[in-house]
């Protein structure tokens, strides 16, 4: 008897283990569920120039969906366009329309609509600096041609000041002007640290002078002063020099006395240093990579195209 009632126990019990696994692979009709995946690709980030309210370009970090260079090209300018931040203003005006952009070999051909010269006259220059710094940022445009309904664009509407009709970073951006003579005139674009919103950017100014130093001393050398108009920052330490500089397979061999390193004992260089040397050395020299060496010793070896 009690063999039949322990059997029967066993029984029920399976029964409803059962019955629960059925309830749980069978989905109730009344119950509606929606499973989401996302993927997220982290790669997919572009570089725009805005204006922040200290009126420099500003170098933007910016999610995009498109890859394909036209594609891209037409969604970073809308994004001058729009500002597409809160705390950075767009370049162009609002009621500015793409009619086409075509890309070929190196060059972007961007047709605006006449919208593009309600610009005011502050603001034309830094308009087209950031139109070519933002679009030279997608691998493999180095120059852009601006048109306006068809028209090449060859001066700036309100100063009437002439343009090359081909741009390239060569135009400068945030442009600053020590000149005493109109002989010797040398231009270097070199990128500070500025702390806005409580986060860090990077911003390039373009230094017009007479300096006739090899560009890597003048970028090293501006570097090295801690503070830089009481607005942008370098943090490369004071005492820095540049020991010497070589040129061999595309790489910038950059030789350093030790107070480029923030940690000795470890032999570390800042990043923020490692990169405003880097991103000042793609927009003035042509090359690959660059290496970091003290006291014969490699420290760090940094390719261009991997910079963020």
């Amino acid at each position: 008897m009690l063999k039949r009632m322990s059997l029967k126990k066993i029984l029920v019990c399976s029964l409803a283990i059962f019955s629960l696994s059925i309830l749980h692979f069978i989905p109730n009709k009344n119950l509606k569920t929606k499973q989401v995946v996302e993927y997220v690709d982290q790669n997919n980030k572009a570089f725009v120039f805005l204006e922040n309210n200290r009126e420099y370009l500003t170098r933007v970090s910016i999610d995009i969906k498109n890859t394909e260079t036209e594609k891209k090209a037409r969604e970073l300018i809308n994004s001058l366009i729009s500002g597409n931040s809160k705390i950075f203003k767009g370049t162009i005006p609002k009621k500015t329309k793409i009619n086409s952009i075509k890309y070929e070999g190196n060059i972007i051909k961007i047709d605006f609509s006449k919208e593009l010269l309600n610009v005011s006259k502050k603001k034309e220059e830094k308009m087209i600096e950031s139109i070519v710094y933002t679009l030279t940022n997608i691998d493999g445009v180095d120059y852009v041609i601006i048109y306006i309904d068809g028209e090449i664009l060859t001066m700036l509407p309100k100063s009437k000041t002439k343009i090359p009709a081909t741009l390239d970073r060569s135009f400068g951006i945030n442009k600053e002007y020590n000149i005493t003579s109109d002989k010797n005139i040398n231009q270097t674009t070199i990128y500070y640290i500025e702390n806005f919103h409580n986060q860090e950017y990077y911003v390039p100014v373009t230094k017009v002078s007479n300096d006739t130093r090899d560009k890597i001393e003048i970028i090293v050398d501006e570097l090295s002063h801690t503070n830089y108009n009481h607005k942008l920052m370098s943090y490369l330490n004071s005492n820095t020099r540049l020991v010497s500089s070589s040129l061999e397979n595309n790489n910038f061999k950059l030789v350093f006395n030790d107070y480029i390193l923030n940690d000795s004992d470890n032999q570390e260089i800042l990043k923020e240093v490692i990169d405003t040397i880097c991103m000042s050395i793609e927009d003035n020299y042509n090359v690959e990579s660059v290496s970091f060496v003290v006291n014969d010793q490699e420290i760090k070896k940094t390719d261009l195209k991997s910079l963020e």
